[in-house]
């Protein structure tokens, strides 16, 4: 069977060379403003769709993830008392890293998995709405592009790569956040898309790309504002660049399970490498299990793992 040039679309038997479909004929003759605007546009599956597959998305499990973990902060909010007192709109600094917060001290002396858990923590009502708005439209387009493991996985290493640029920077501010993981998301498809890893109309391709760009220059402006960290945007930002771009010129399409594979293994490897250099720098005790360490603890070469009090949304 023959592909449309065009969207990848498959083309009906008997079609052979670089032909394009119905769809994508009729889509570029309303582009060039020959057909009138109410004209019937056949109906043709995408060329990603896959039958047989549950309706409920991945973007729709992890978006159900954060606010669960949001609603289980509300309820022990309601429960417990936290210095300072924590609310709906702003969840307090000893319960944000209680509940996975990643802050340098103590992910670099043991606890590496708040490098995963803080990108499903959420400061408070208005940072987790802002994040999972971003989630919903990127989460989208990545899955639908990607397919559901490889989107599972360039999402969780853009997390890694955010939260290990954050740590690594500030190692004593707590950071929760998963837009750190969405600015990977939006990376991937910059860099997909504009190595022609998908066969997408023109139109859409420079529309698309546009709205990427938009997203994320404002996003980064936005993130100069204080107790932002900027720092986790860049790092997931950058990681997701690297990974869309290996993978697009490397693993393209959805059957090169084995490249893709090793493209992940060679940004963990990094992300890893990263990790270690970054402990050591610091002269933190590298280790695996519970930090030594304990919160508001004082020691040289440590000051206290929550001053200053403030915590980095990102």
């Amino acid at each position: 069977m023959a592909n449309c040039i065009r969207c990848g679309r498959q083309l009906p038997g008997f079609s052979f060379g670089k032909k394009i479909c119905q769809w994508c004929v009729q889509h570029e003759a309303y582009q060039r403003g020959e057909i009138v605007e109410d004209a019937k546009q056949p109906v043709m599956r995408t060329p990603w769709a896959r039958s047989g597959e549950s309706s409920i998305g991945l973007t729709q499990i992890i978006f159900g993830i954060n606010v669960a973990v949001f609603l289980a902060m509300v309820v022990d909010t309601l429960i417990h008392t936290y210095e300072p007192a924590s609310t709906l709109m702003a969840f307090s600094v000893p319960q944000s890293i209680h509940w996975g917060a990643n802050i340098g001290v103590l992910t670099f002396s043991g606890e590496w998995w708040r490098l995963v858990t803080n990108i499903f923590v959420h400061g408070g009502l208005l940072h987790i709405a802002f994040n999972m708005w971003a989630l919903w439209n990127l989460g989208v387009l990545c899955e639908s592009l990607y397919g559901r493991w490889t989107y599972a996985t360039i999402y969780l290493i853009c997390g890694l790569g955010a939260s290990l640029a954050s740590a690594a920077w500030h190692p004593y501010r707590p950071s929760v956040g998963a837009s750190g993981a969405i600015f990977g998301l939006a990376g991937a498809l910059i860099a997909a898309l504009k190595l022609g890893e998908f066969s997408v109309p023109r139109s859409a391709l420079t529309g698309t790309l546009r709205s990427l760009g938009a997203f994320v220059v404002y996003s980064l402006l936005f993130g100069f504002l204080p107790g932002i960290d900027n720092t986790a945007h860049i790092g997931g930002l950058v990681t997701g660049l690297m990974v869309g771009a290996l993978i697009a010129l490397i693993a393209p399409q959805q059957d090169q399970a084995p490249r893709r594979i090793a493209v992940f293994l060679v940004i963990i490897l990094a992300l890893a490498g990263g990790a270690i250099a970054a402990g050591r720098h610091y002269t933190f005790p590298l280790r695996l299990g519970r930090s030594p360490f304990a919160i508001g603890e004082i020691g040289p070469p440590y000051r206290p793992i929550h001053a200053p009090p403030q915590k980095r949304y990102i």
